[in-house]
């Protein structure tokens, strides 16, 4: 045979045959074995095709269904229906109107467009009367403000002083004779207001009391800003201004592009030397600064 040319091929056929009769001999006697059928176990239920009978024999087929008693019912005595005499609707009358009606419903008519137009007239009154009412208030707000505005300048500035002593003299930064400042005042005590300065470029009010102003310069600003800025300042005895800050009661423009020429310029004042002044004197300096300068 050509499948068993080789030793081997000899040797594994001859193995194979072995192995495959062992394993049929072993099932043989086994695995080849069966079971009989378990005993059956419940209840026999009768055979029926209803819920219910009576008897001892046993129909092999369905039976007819249990006869059942049929009662008769009485027969109801239907009366005779009349018929009814047909009445013939009424045909609608048509109202007519007379002429009182017409005057009335004119005259409604009337009523109810007066009092539309009277309702109207009494809106547009109300709104005149608030409109008017809020411009009023507006007003007397501005009114006020000008007013609080005005007192509050007056306060920093400290008014105008009369005097009806004997002594002689005059002293104040202003082009009329008196002394300017304060009755309760120290001559080298809280400062007084001059009118701002005029001219091109920024101008300038200063108030020092006891000093009088030497030289100044004008730091011109930056910006197109418009308004006063008032400048805090301290002097020493020397008229030099040691310190300034810009930006204190009476300013109208806080802008920073105007704080800063501000305190440049107010450092550049100089006042009068004075060995009796204090060693510090506070003062202001007002800079009004104008569109386009």
């Amino acid at each position: 045979m050509s499948f068993l040319d080789t030793r081997h091929k000899k040797k594994s056929f001859t193995l194979t045959t072995l192995l495959l009769s062992g394993l049929l001999l072993l099932l043989f006697y086994i695995g080849l074995t069966y079971l009989d059928p378990p005993i059956e176990n419940g209840i026999a239920v009768n055979f029926g095709t209803m819920d219910f009978g009576s008897g001892e024999v046993q129909p092999k087929e369905k039976i007819k269904s249990e006869p059942r008693e049929v009662v008769s019912e009485p027969v109801k005595q239907v009366e005779p229906v009349q018929p009814q005499e047909s009445v013939a609707e009424e045909a609608p009358v048509e109202k007519v109107l007379t002429s009182n009606d017409e005057e009335s419903i004119k005259i409604k008519q009337q009523q109810e467009a007066k009092r539309k137009a009277d309702e109207a007239a009494e809106k547009a009154k109300a709104e005149a009367e608030r409109i008017a009412k809020e411009k009023r208030d507006a007003e007397e707000k501005q009114r006020q403000e000008q007013e609080a505005k005005k007192k509050n300048i007056d306060a920093l500035i400290g008014g105008i002083g009369k005097s009806d002593g004997t002594a002689t003299g005059s002293e104040g930064d202003d082009n009329k004779p008196g002394d300017k400042g304060n009755p309760d005042g120290d001559p080298y005590a809280t400062t007084y207001y001059g009118a701002p300065g005029a001219g091109n470029g920024t101008g300038g009010g200063y108030g020092l009391n006891g000093r009088s102003l030497q030289s100044k310069d004008v730091v011109q600003q930056n910006c197109n800003e418009e308004g006063r800025v008032v400048v805090r300042i301290v002097v020493d005895r020397n008229g030099r201004v040691i310190d300034a800050q810009p930006g204190v009661k009476g300013t109208t423009n806080n802008a920073q592009c105007l704080l800063d020429p501000a305190k440049k310029t107010a450092l550049t004042y100089r006042w009068n030397l004075d060995s009796n002044a204090p060693a510090q004197q506070i003062g202001f300096v007002v800079i009004n600064f104008k569109l386009g300068q």
